[in-house]
């Protein structure tokens, strides 16, 4: 049985409809996406499932439970990173372990978990004195510590630099690791694309698509791209008379083809035939970003 079923969803503000009809199952264990731009309605959407917001229509069943009938019960097992959370600027990373492991009957090994996320040498260091990337992994013990059967983190990786993303993501592959399923709420597709294994696009409030993220991307007509930098002069008509080729761009020194089925080997043969060194070349093929776009009809969004 699925540890989360929603069905038929729908939550408004005023005259704004926040959610319209959304519906998806996560199953013990996975990482589940829910993937958006700012403002499509996924955190709507988890606050409902967490039991922090009244839905106006629809069904939400998590781990068995009603989040609005047994919300006491539910807090016990479900862990939550909030979208927009802060700390006392002068709480220590272990006080504020301590005052939310206070909150359940049977809490993690704080030390543990401060050990686990990379946090020991933090551990009398303040909140305000933290970095952007310490804040985060704090953030994730902090929707540990009660030792839940899902994690929910929402916007996880927003404002991080880089290298903090990539530590971030390494983390939550290792709550997963701990047993927990995750339900991570992201508008960065290539976040959704590396970690989870099954992804519920949203856009204005609605689903449109709950796939594998190589099962969304396989939707799309296979299209694939290449670049290059010819190290002669090439005659793009060369290219555009290939069947596989849909069209021949250039990008300052570089040659951009697009194309359908093999497109590699066509376009390398016609180099040869004409002796043209390609430079730098590079096949890529769609992405989960491009399946967004597909998908939705507008671009993706990803700030």
């Amino acid at each position: 049985m699925p540890v989360i079923e929603v069905e038929n969803l729908r939550k408004r503000y005023r005259d704004h409809v926040a959610v319209h009809d959304v519906s998806f199952n996560v199953e013990r264990g996975e990482i589940f996406g829910i993937v958006g731009p700012n403002g499509a309605g996924k955190t709507t959407t988890v606050e409902c499932l967490e039991g922090m917001r009244t839905p106006d229509g629809g069904s939400i069943s998590v781990l068995g439970l009603d989040p609005q009938r047994d919300g006491a019960e539910l807090r016990h097992r479900l862990g939550v990173q909030l979208q927009e959370s802060a700390l006392p600027d002068r709480m220590k990373v272990w006080e504020a372990l301590d005052l939310y492991a206070s909150f359940y009957p049977r809490p993690a090994d704080q030390g543990r978990l401060i050990d686990d996320l990379g946090l020991a040498d933090k551990r009398e260091t303040t909140f305000g004195k933290l970095s952007g990337g310490q804040k985060q992994r704090l953030s994730i013990a902090l929707a540990l510590v009660g030792n839940p059967e899902i994690a929910v983190l929402d916007e996880l990786t927003t404002g991080l630099d880089p290298n903090a993303r990539r530590d971030t993501w390494s983390l939550i592959e290792q709550v997963r690791e701990r047993g927990v399923t995750v339900v991570l709420v992201t508008h960065f597709k290539d976040e959704a694309e590396l970690l989870c294994d099954r992804v519920a696009v949203v856009d204005a409030g609605r689903v449109v698509a709950n796939d594998t993220p190589a099962g969304l991307v396989a939707r799309m007509e296979t299209e694939q791209c290449i670049r290059f930098r010819p190290m002669s002069p090439l005659d793009d008509r060369l290219l555009t008379a290939l069947p596989e080729v849909r069209s021949v761009s250039r990008n300052g020194g570089q040659v951009v083809v697009t194309g359908t089925g093999n497109l590699l080997q066509p376009v390398t043969s016609v180099l040869a035939r004409n002796q043209i060194v390609a430079a730098d070349l590079r096949l890529q093929h769609a992405s989960l970003d491009d399946a967004y776009v597909s998908l939705t009809g507008h671009a993706a969004a990803n700030d």
